[in-house]
């Protein structure tokens, strides 16, 4: 696979003597996630080619592409991280379960019913990833922030979860694909970038992502229902190269530090309110401030859905993970993410 920008030559981290506001000249190379979507165009591109450099004084430039433009999915991006084949990349974590359970403790499907409890979840869990991923990829975590709500898309009529048996919906990640086999359905894993075409020919029934982000990527085009009830909240990471990390100058680290703070806390409140954008953008509501708006059909979340929703987070979705995870990893998520939503797993 050829990836035109990420030769050695544009690989290399450029520091030269010359210095802008005490830091030395450095050029990033990064791999932003799916490039269709919100997160990509409103936060991560203009953070890196934008907001760095004014920060800056121009000592902090940036050459950035989304995954997909370079034929990736995104579930390799830390295996190439840990080769050194990237310097700075995004992925979002439920792309990375297969290869480390660990990166599912934060996004457990029916664990955060809002974004503030998700943002605590996060935060729990974020130095157990962080000592992880030096350990098992060689690699520095230097931020972990979600899309809008992970919420349902189908192409006919549901009224709730239980309408949601027999069907065949496209799931990112195991632990949602267990949420939804637990439902009666089927999971089907099919990359972001084929679910229009799978609904418009039946390949799926329905699909879960971000209430902005399928609506960016034109989901309301061809379904016709989007379920109100936040399944998860995919969170991504921004990752970089341990050795490439290692290399930077003291002071290019405390900024960069800094400022991918401040990033993670806007993505946050955006996704929160992008989350409420994308409903009302799906169904063609005053409220949606984008072009091109939906005409879809909204559905409620009932007692039932909450009741149903919590059984299979108890049943399955926590028991599968932590059979996944492993005695320690559940012992860990116990004391971090359990004490913050008051569940443990046995």
């Amino acid at each position: 696979m050829k990836l035109p920008i990420l030769s050695a030559c544009a690989l290399a981290i450029s520091s030269v003597s010359v210095v802008a506001q005490d830091l030395p000249k450095t050029k990033l190379n990064v791999v932003g996630s799916w490039g269709m979507v919100s997160m990509y165009t409103d936060f991560t591109q203009p953070f890196f080619t934008s907001k760095l450099p004014e920060a800056s004084g121009g000592a902090i430039t940036s050459e950035i592409r989304p995954f997909n433009e370079l034929g990736m999915n995104g579930s390799e991006i830390m295996r190439l991280i840990q080769d050194g084949a990237l310097q700075f990349a995004e992925t979002p974590m439920g792309y990375l379960i297969g290869d480390n359970a660990l990166n599912g403790g934060n996004d457990l499907p029916g664990l955060a019913p809002d974004i503030e409890t998700a943002r605590a979840i996060s935060d729990a869990w974020q130095p157990v990833m962080a000592e992880e991923y030096r350990k098992a990829y060689g690699a520095e975590l230097l931020g972990v922030y979600p899309y809008s709500a992970q919420v349902v898309y189908c192409r006919d009529a549901m009224t709730g979860l239980s309408d949601l048996e027999g069907r065949k919906i496209r799931a990112s990640g195991s632990a949602i694909g267990d949420f939804v086999e637990a439902l009666g359905a089927t999971a089907v894993s099919m990359s972001f970038g084929e679910v229009v075409q799978g609904l418009q020919t039946g390949v799926i029934d329905c699909a879960i992502t971000g209430s902005m982000s399928g609506f960016n990527a034109r989901w309301s085009e061809v379904a016709t229902h989007i379920y109100e009830l936040p399944i998860a909240w995919s969170p991504v990471v921004l990752v970089a190269n341990g050795d490439v990390w290692d290399g930077l100058d003291s002071q290019v680290q405390e900024f960069l530090i800094d400022q991918i703070a401040a990033f993670q806390d806007e993505v946050w409140n955006g996704a929160g309110s992008e989350t409420v954008e994308g409903f009302a953008c799906n169904a063609g509501e005053p409220a949606c401030t984008r072009d091109n708006p939906g005409s879809m059909t909204r559905v409620p979340v009932s007692d039932e859905d909450i009741a149903l929703r919590d059984k299979i987070l108890r049943d399955v979705v926590l028991a599968n993970w932590g059979e996944q995870c492993g005695t320690e990893c559940v012992s860990t998520w116990n004391s971090t993410v359990g004490k913050v939503v008051g569940v443990e797993i046995k």
